[in-house]
């Protein structure tokens, strides 16, 4: 289907690729995998003929139907509306509907001499508009643009008054309803929340063509593709299994290839020294002229090098703070005081939660994390901050944020100007900036490093509540990989968006899902709000009687019931315990005011400052341990409440 035979190409004096060569059968499902800048887009813009290659040759099979779609959608003036767009996903099909109404115009009205041809042409018209789906397309189009997270209002607008975003999804939708036999798609999951993903995954799951798909979402990857072909330093390294395969295959090969070139060189510094110490004696001139010819024939080992790192994420401890983080009693919220995007939000963030917010795009996701973090107030409702809550913030357009003027080192300061400088060089060390590059400017930064700079940046000064907005766009895998296992270590507390199914998965985040102009709250990961989704969306949860429904549900809330009071029963207890110490502490306190006091009245006392001193301390000790007392309680009654809430119905 397609065939690359020693292919180079080289920018402005750099190899991108170096005779590169391996073919896709049809059929095959190929990721393409690699660091950013490694060169995978340019093996697209060889594939559709957009640039040439400096030597070698690609090939692809007469007349296949290719479908692909970019990274970045084209500027396009079309004023059509949506829904026609996307129908027009094979230009031919609008041709072939022209010339037969034509044709069937013409049959009608008489104008044919001799009807036979005319309705010969007609039939094979017909067939073949029939054979590429065009009775269907309509009916396609909606399908898809409706998974892509399209409403029907939208089908009728204009494609040019959407946002770059959603005029890619529309791009998506195009191609995927043209049916190619080659499909490729250049990070197709850009823009895409986690619904959208997962409509795209089964449709593609779906698709009987040929399909190469690069992206850094290793669900797609993982079930989507059956092969792997890696683009790093010039060369295309061919695996026979998906992503995880891959990525374990990857280092067995390289710690194999490595242990032979080892003992390659070992073989190698022997046969040196044999050559060296015996060439110039006659007795042993033709042994050493036999060893020379062995390593002439010597072939190097060629051990691939490792990808480069991203650096470890290091988040550090976080500052202590009460129980509770953040509680929402009936919040709303509208931007134009008409609209509701949020309303009637109940929600409890308790210490160490993470927590994903889960809905299609323009459900507030968004939203509510700038109430969460304080960046927006509540039009209706109450947020109430707990006790000590540190927040730290990362919005979408964290990029935007950074300087590009300023160095890596300028931009922390800059965020924590008291911060020593022994100090910023080891945090910023940490996020992967050490030595002379806490002096690279943000300008020269790549994606995944601004990442990290960002995050350096955010943990300046310390929060406990971090607030994420798709924290992984722009990074490439490994960099994802080191984020999420920073964010599994950090004890803190956090709430993030992310259209990263795996992500999301791997970092073990509660899941809340938007439910305009509410949220509904899941008592477990994205696997188990998924095991839900398929539930309700099907009717069918392992049976199809009512009565294995049925009992199913009661399984389930069972379940669901046996999280909550787990969960509730940790909070419960560790405020209990406060409000045991605070009770215990206060009688002792009295007591020994009530000693100090008689103790004063007694005649022949000289300590009157001492004492004082310490009524005093008591004093201010025992107003200390009643509002520890009263905070408690008033927690604890505040919990019990929202475990009502949260069993109620179970």
């Amino acid at each position: 289907m397609i065939e690359f035979q020693q292919v180079c190409k080289n920018y402005g004096g750099q190899d991108v690729l170096t005779d590169v060569g391996f073919r896709v059968s049809p059929g095959a499902r190929l990721g393409v995998v690699g660091p950013n800048g490694a060169g995978k887009s340019t093996l697209f813009a060889l594939i559709t003929g957009e640039i040439s290659p400096d030597k070698g040759k690609v090939t692809i099979r007469k007349g296949a139907r290719l479908g692909y779609v970019r990274q970045m959608v084209l500027p396009k003036t079309d004023d059509q509306a949506l829904i026609a767009y996307v129908e027009m996903a094979i230009p031919e099909l609008g041709e072939m509907e022209r010339a037969m109404h034509d044709l069937d115009h013409r049959l009608h009205a008489g104008l044919e001499a001799d009807p036979a041809p005319a309705l010969r042409l007609l039939g094979e018209l017909q067939t073949r508009f029939e054979h590429l789906g065009g009775y269907e397309m309509r009916n396609r189009a909606e399908a898809a643009l409706s998974g892509l997270g399209f409403s029907v209002a939208d089908f009728e607008r204009p494609f040019v008054d959407f946002s770059g975003g959603w005029q890619m999804r529309a791009e998506l939708a195009r191609v995927i309803v043209a049916d190619p036999e080659i499909l490729l798609l250049d990070e197709p999951s850009n823009y895409l929340d986690i619904p959208a993903v997962e409509w795209l995954q089964k449709s593609l799951r779906e698709f009987k063509g040929t399909l190469v798909l690069i992206s850094h979402d290793r669900f797609l990857l993982n079930t989507l593709t059956s092969e792997t072909i890696e683009i790093f330093s010039g060369k295309a390294t061919r695996y026979s299994g998906n992503y995880d395969y891959y990525a374990r295959e990857r280092v067995q090969r390289r710690e194999q290839l490595l242990g032979a070139y080892r003992n390659q060189e070992r073989q190698r510094q022997q046969l040196e020294r044999f050559v060296e110490r015996f060439k110039a004696k006659n007795t042993k001139a033709a042994q050493a002229a036999s060893k020379m010819k062995q390593l002439d024939r010597m072939e190097t080992i060629s051990v691939p090098a490792e990808l480069v790192s991203p650096g470890k994420i290091r988040l550090a401890k976080p500052p202590h703070c009460g129980l509770e983080v953040v509680r929402f009693e009936e919040v709303g919220y509208s931007y134009d005081g008409q609209r509701w995007v949020l309303r009637g939000v109940d929600l409890g963030i308790s210490r160490g939660d993470k927590l994903v917010l889960i809905g299609l795009n323009g459900m507030g996701k968004t939203t509510l994390l700038r109430l969460i973090a304080g960046q927006l107030k509540p039009g209706e409702g109450r947020r109430v901050m707990g006790h000590q809550v540190l927040v730290g913030y990362q919005s979408q357009e964290f990029a935007e944020t950074l300087d590009p003027a300023r160095t890596v080192y300028e931009t922390l300061k800059n965020a924590a100007p008291d911060i020593p400088e022994s100090a910023a060089r080891a945090l910023l060390g940490g996020f992967g900036f050490s030595g002379d590059a806490v002096e690279k400017k943000v300008a020269v930064l790549s994606g995944g490093e601004k990442i990290r700079m960002a995050f350096a940046r955010l943990l300046a000064k310390p929060p406990n509540l971090l607030v994420l907005d798709e924290p992984t766009t722009h990074l490439d895998i490994s960099a994802r990989e080191a984020l999420e296992q920073a964010l599994r270590a950090f004890e803190g507390t956090i709430v993030m968006v992310s259209h990263d199914i795996e992500f999301v998965r791997r970092t073990g985040a509660r899941v809340i899902a938007m439910t305009p102009p509410g949220i509904t709250s899941y008592a477990g990961d994205y696997d188990y709000y998924h095991e839900k989704m398929t539930a309700r969306t099907s009717g069918v949860v392992r049976g199809d009687t009512a009565a294995a429904v049925a009992g199913e549900d009661r399984r389930a809330k069972r379940r669901d019931r046996a999280e909550i009071i787990q969960r509730f029963g940790k909070i419960r207890r560790e405020l209990e315990k406060q409000v045991r110490l605070s009770e215990e502490s206060m009688p002792k306190l009295e007591k020994e005011q009530a000693e100090l006091v008689t103790k004063l009245a007694e005649p022949g006392v000289t300590d009157y400052m001492g004492i004082n001193r310490r009524l005093y301390e008591i004093q201010i000790e025992l107003g200390k341990a009643a509002e520890r007392w009263e905070k408690a309680s008033r927690e604890l009654e505040q919990t019990q409440k929202d475990f009502e809430t949260a069993t109620s119905g179970l």
